[in-house]
């Protein structure tokens, strides 16, 4: 009764303050209430002695242990093939530090290996080695499903010879804080799949020491160094030659009379005006002669310019001679600009051409050429157990024959010919 009262005084005295606040433009809301069995839950939690004070706060430790996130993860894989065993690791720190290790199996002779071990085998070594790098918190990914779910505990392990791999990964788990299994395609694996089948590949000799592997990333060719100093040696372009023996009348070093009267018959078909050289048309254009370094822009105005119709190579020399340019190699080049191009790449048109060349089957009369197909195996079964369907099909008037079986031998469509076709 007297809590029934002391709630309608306080909502009498919201509304009171509702009503009040209203003058200066300010909505007063009223307080959320509180369940009880949070608070009750909350002091439950937090007890209290006599001598000890009320401490509802989190400590530090337990902030950062639940807020901080260490971020290392754990890749592994096992390649088993002809050439050996081997097993792939790969550790990723949280600053996104790679490191991996390469692990061949040798002691295959002594004990018979199967792939499952050897994935076994790549998941124990990476918590080793997680373990000696004081590792407390990881996610171990895997593209065996066999161990991801067996040590999960969804999958029971039945096979004799996994039991000690099992119980022994079991014991690893214990020295970390956290661990996360996560089952990745092996598409995404690729980094440790390549250690593991570097591993299995090589044999290392017995004595030999082998340093860390070093992979680098190289975005220029080997012979960048020297593209440089080709182009300084390379310093007239390709017409000079013919535009020398043009205006001064010289043939070029160590010639033979050979060369000599070649370069005289190529010369009669160029002309210079003024300071520039130009080649003589069949038409009587003159079309002037571009150097390297003018190509590549003349031909991407041409053919992707304001009024570029983005036509094929072959077009676009014959175009390029019409505008008045000219280069020795302009065929070669424009093909393989245009086959370099994007837009033509997207928006050309679809060749739908068979790769080879396609031969009808005609049948002369009717039930003289028929085709036999299996369809099969069909989920769920009939209700007879049949799950397999063999068809025959007349060319000519498209005539259909079809049986159900549960299993398929060479005896029954021996008899399916018979009865149904021959018969």
């Amino acid at each position: 009764m007297a809590l029934g009262c002391m709630l309608a005084q306080l909502d009498d005295l919201g509304k009171e303050r509702a009503i009040y606040y209203l003058k200066f433009d300010i909505h007063y809301v009223t307080q959320k209430s509180v369940k009880g069995s949070i608070v009750a839950d909350h002091l439950a939690s937090l007890s209290i002695f006599d001598d000890k004070s009320v401490d509802d706060d989190f400590s530090y430790e337990q902030i950062v242990s639940m807020t901080s996130i260490t971020g290392w993860r754990l890749y592994f894989d096992g390649a088993a093939n002809q050439s050996g065993f081997g097993i792939g690791i790969l550790l990723i720190s949280p600053q996104g530090d790679h490191i991996p290790r390469s692990v061949r199996l040798a002691f295959s002779d002594h004990h018979r290996l199967t792939n499952n071990i050897v994935e076994y085998e790549a998941c124990i070594t990476g918590l080793e080695t997680a373990l000696d790098l004081g590792i407390r918190q990881l996610e171990i990914h895997g593209d065996s499903n066999l161990v991801i779910q067996q040590t999960q505990g969804i999958w029971r392990t039945r096979d004799e010879k996994l039991k000690p791999y099992h119980a022994y990964l079991d014991l690893l788990s214990d020295g970390f804080d956290v661990l996360r299994y996560i089952h990745l395609p092996r598409a995404e694996n690729q980094f440790a799949d390549a250690l593991a089948t570097l591993a299995s590949m090589i044999v290392i000799p017995t004595g030999v020491t082998v340093r860390p592997l070093l992979i680098e990333t190289r975005s220029a060719p080997a012979y960048y160094c020297l593209i440089g100093k080709i182009e300084d040696q390379i310093e007239f372009p390709w017409y000079h030659n013919i535009y020398q023996f043009l205006s001064c009348d010289t043939y070029p070093e160590s010639t033979s009379a050979k060369d000599r009267r070649a370069l005289r018959q190529l010369a009669t078909r160029f002309v210079i005006c003024g300071d520039a050289l130009y080649r003589r048309s069949p038409d009587g254009l003159l079309l002037l002669c571009l150097d390297r370094t003018s190509t590549d822009q003349v031909m991407r105005e041409v053919h992707a310019g304001v009024c570029g119709p983005h036509m094929g190579g072959h077009m676009l020399a014959r175009k390029i001679m019409r505008v008045g340019y000219f280069w020795l190699t302009m065929e070669t080049d424009c093909c393989q600009f245009v086959q370099r191009c994007q837009e033509c790449q997207m928006h050309g048109d679809l060749i739908h051409v068979p790769p080879s060349e396609l031969h009808a089957l005609t049948s002369p009369w009717p039930f003289s050429v028929w085709g036999v197909d299996i369809i099969g195996k069909i989920s769920p079964k009939s209700s007879n157990g049949h799950e397999y369907i063999l068809v025959a099909i007349d060319y000519f008037t498209k005539w259909v024959e079809a049986a159900s079986y549960a299993r398929l031998t060479a005896a029954r469509v021996t008899k399916f010919i018979r009865s149904h076709i021959i018969y």
